[in-house]
């Protein structure tokens, strides 16, 4: 990562307007059509939750603003992108995965179970560095949620993704993420164009 003057991007009056605020922190939830996805999860023997990482990293590339994040008090732009899922480990507790995006899902799927079978059995966080702008995730899929509001620290501003049970709607299956953002990297359009992009993602997913 390298640290970027916010005046040569378009983030320039976010960064003035919100780098100072007490929470600039926004969450906005969508339900979300993961029909297909799961058709494929279950076709393809592929988790569901991997796929959905996958969709979502693959949805952020595709917008520069993810590439940007305030760290501290400066405005740092990444080159490359990377998601962090909660992974349950042996000891009976939990750590935190980073798994880097590739563009091949089969590359990403490999990367994703070594890795969080690494943390998995020796419950120890595997941290990728600073190199990676990272999107978080937390799956909760012993219950239903509605929506998540997540508690702002002050210490990371990363993109994070939550989600719980899946619904059953008729013939179609819902899904329901909430996504937290900084103000400084995304604003509520910017958010929603990624909605729609995840979406498209999940629909247009092949064997």
């Amino acid at each position: 990562m390298r640290e970027v003057d916010p005046e040569t991007t378009k983030r320039a009056a976010a960064f003035e307007s919100w780098m100072g605020a007490r929470c600039p922190m926004v969450t906005l939830t969508h339900t979300f059509d993961v029909t297909r996805l799961l058709r494929q999860s279950r076709r393809s023997g592929r988790k569901f939750n991997m796929l959905l990482c996958w969709c979502a990293a693959r949805a952020a590339a595709g917008m520069e603003e993810f590439y940007l994040l305030p760290v501290g008090e400066k405005l740092m732009r990444f080159e490359r992108l990377a998601v962090n899922v909660v992974v349950k480990t042996a000891r009976g507790g939990i750590n935190t995965c980073d798994v880097p995006f590739s563009e091949d899902i089969a590359q990403f799927e490999r990367d994703y179970l070594s890795l969080t079978a690494q943390v998995a059995g020796s419950g120890e966080a595997f941290d990728l560095g600073d190199g990676y702008m990272v999107i978080g995730t937390s799956a909760m899929p012993e219950c239903t949620i509605d929506s998540a509001v997540n508690i702002y620290t002050g210490v990371f501003n990363n993109p994070f993704l939550i989600w719980g049970r899946r619904r059953r709607r008729f013939l179609r299956a819902e899904l329901p993420i909430s996504l937290q953002f900084h103000h400084v990297q995304l604003d509520g359009g910017d958010a929603a164009r990624y909605f729609l992009s995840l979406q498209g993602e999940m629909d247009g997913l092949r064997d």
